[in-house]
């Protein structure tokens, strides 16, 4: 296949493109050019491999019917690194945006749990670990088959629970309340 005079004409302006965007201040221009460059690239490869044949795996063929199979690996391997490049781009450019929303700030944000003491957070941690070991314990009653399972059933252990909490809330027999 000779080189198609449009297609060595559109790579060269993807080229020209891609590099005076990436020029530019902004992630985001630098991202655009940089995907036309790698296009460009793509492009660039696939007027290079030369003329279409038979591929080079089929059995029967004669080595001058085939097609050289480096310029397809160059190729994809292209397509891959600008898929990386381009991740890490947006994730430079999230990272940018974000910064940039908090403003003076920055990365100093006031830590929410500072003024807890460390008694505090233990009782917190405690708390979360008991409600696992309830949840643990509700699905193996669900195992078993003790555990509730229709909606009325629901209802009516939880009326039952809160009637046993609003009893043990009470003032028991003789004590006063203070």
């Amino acid at each position: 296949m000779s080189a198609s005079l449009t297609l060595v004409v559109l790579m060269a302006v993807m080229y020209a493109a891609g590099v005076y965007v990436m020029l530019e201040r902004s992630l985001t221009r630098v991202l655009i050019g940089f995907l036309l460059v790698g296009n460009a690239t793509n492009l660039l490869i696939f007027i290079m491999s030369g003329r279409p044949g038979s591929s080079p795996i089929v059995t029967g063929t004669s080595l001058g019917d085939m097609v050289d199979p480096i310029p397809q690996v160059l190729m994809l391997t292209a397509i891959v690194i600008n898929f990386g490049i381009t991740a890490l781009l947006l994730a430079l450019i999230y990272r940018s945006w974000w910064l940039a929303q908090l403003g003076d700030e920055g990365d100093t944000l006031t830590d929410e749990h500072a003024a807890e003491s460390a008694d505090q957070a233990d009782d917190a941690f405690r708390s979360s670990s008991d409600d696992d070991d309830a949840i643990a314990e509700s699905l193996d009653e669900f195992e078993r088959g003790d555990g509730a399972t229709s909606d009325e059933d629901t209802a009516a252990r939880k009326t039952d629970a809160a009637g046993r909490a609003a009893a043990s809330a009470s003032p028991r027999h003789g004590e006063e309340k203070r």
